[in-house]
């Protein structure tokens, strides 16, 4: 796929600490937004903790252009800290589209977000004003760029059926079960994610068509990926830990384990929005099942094997998008800032 952003800029190294490092980083966010076409969107993935919040933003402000969400999580309301949300200060400086809009009992899917983004395309394409799309959820970047299947709704009895198998016997019954009901969705899917193997099987027990089959005749994309200018943030692997350590430490310091307990009267494990990294840790511990080093140990423990499950994600699905690897800035411990820079 060819891009504007010459082989140089987009084989930057990251370099180590201090005020040196911040203002390099800086220098490369100016470089990448001036190498780029302000009437086509950009699409920027990348990994929790890559800066990838910190470079849209230096686009967006550049252009004169808005930052819209692409993570799952960043929807809900009662997330800020613990979901890296953009700081309300971020917030003022360019106009964010689609973050902290969705109650924390509301369900919130690929679906929702295609159909909440797709009046947001129509109005960039009248009044051109630049769009940079950012995020860590893969899927809504694939469906994005290349169609959603139509997959009718789950039922809550399809839903309930599916959890009482998890609970009483572990994903890999479903697993096994879509091996030999659905062999084609077994053979596509990444089964080590159990958000999608339980959506196989959901969608399997509800139509009576396996999930392949359906995606088999998803529509047209809503933007391919010709039509914008997309890109994957990567990061060495033992750079990007480094950056998870010190992100989740800066989260606690500014308050995420308060921001966890306020939500304790209204915590449901199965909700969407009890998927952001770190909840279920910090609860188990606010409940007395952890220790608060334990539950910390452990969210980030699953912070990392999250990274790990994107950035296969985006190697599977993703092959063609250019690859950027930002200089590394300077963790201030601002959470409450832009935990995404850090």
């Amino acid at each position: 796929m060819s891009t504007t952003v010459d082989s140089s800029v987009a084989e930057d190294r990251p370099v180590a600490g201090g005020s040196e490092a911040a203002q390099d980083a800086a220098a490369w966010q100016a470089r990448i937004a001036a190498a780029l076409d302000p009437a086509r969107p950009v699409l920027l993935a990348g990994a929790t903790a890559s800066g990838k919040s910190a470079l849209a933003l230096a686009i967006a402000r550049a252009h004169g252009g808005s930052v819209v969400n692409a993570d799952a999580l960043q929807v809900y309301r009662d997330w800020r800290i613990l979901t890296a949300r953009p700081s309300p200060e971020d917030e003022a400086r360019a106009p964010h589209l689609l973050y902290g809009h969705v109650g924390f009992r509301t369900p919130w899917s690929v679906g929702d977000w295609l159909r909440a983004l797709a009046p947001i395309l129509a109005e960039h394409r009248q009044d051109g004003r630049p769009l940079v799309i950012v995020g860590g959820t893969g899927l809504y970047f694939t469906a994005l760029t290349e169609g959603l299947a139509e997959i009718p709704p789950i039922s809550p009895r399809t839903r309930a059926r599916a959890e009482a198998i998890v609970a009483a016997e572990g994903h890999e019954a479903l697993v096994a079960d879509l091996a030999r009901r659905d062999p084609r969705t077994h053979e596509r899917i990444d089964l080590a994610n159990p958000v999608r193997v339980q959506r196989a099987w959901e969608v399997l027990a509800e139509t009576g068509r396996g999930l392949a089959a359906w995606q088999d005749e998803t529509p047209p994309p809503l933007l391919p990926a010709e039509m914008a200018q997309p890109f994957v943030l990567s990061l060495p692997p033992p750079v990007l830990a480094e950056r998870i350590e010190r992100r989740f430490d800066a989260m606690m310091a500014a308050g995420a384990l308060e921001e966890v307990r306020a939500l304790r009267p209204v915590w449901d494990p199965h909700l969407p929005a009890a998927k952001a990294i770190g909840a279920r840790e910090l609860m188990a511990h606010l409940e007395g099942r952890l220790s608060l080093d334990e539950a910390v140990a452990a969210a980030k423990r699953a912070t990392r094997d999250y990274a790990r499950r994107q950035r296969k994600w985006f190697r599977r699905k993703m092959a063609g998008w250019p690859r950027l690897t930002p200089p590394s800035p300077v963790c201030a411990g601002e959470a409450t800032r832009s935990a995404e820079d850090c």
